[in-house]
């Protein structure tokens, strides 16, 4: 009888460690998973600045080019002195 007393006052003492050490690890693993997202959310704003400073190659063919100017006055619409 003495045994299982000593095993139920462990059990006890287990079970109790275990109540007040769990909102501890609950909230560990919530601070994890936030440091996870704001990790992720700092990583998609470097790379927004990254691709907006670095246009594409298509846009570096485009630079310095201009449209050439419509030879018709169809319609009155244009630009006066061409």
């Amino acid at each position: 009888m003495k045994d299982m007393n000593t095993f139920l006052s462990y059990l006890f003492v287990a079970a109790l460690f275990a109540l007040i050490t769990l909102p501890s690890f609950v909230g560990f693993a919530r601070d994890r998973v936030i440091d996870r997202q704001l990790r992720r959310a700092a990583q998609r704003r470097t790379q927004r600045r990254v691709s907006a400073q670095d246009p594409a190659p298509a846009s570096r063919l485009m630079v310095g080019i201009r449209p050439k100017p419509c030879s018709s006055n169809a319609g009155g619409a244009g630009v006066a002195g061409v």
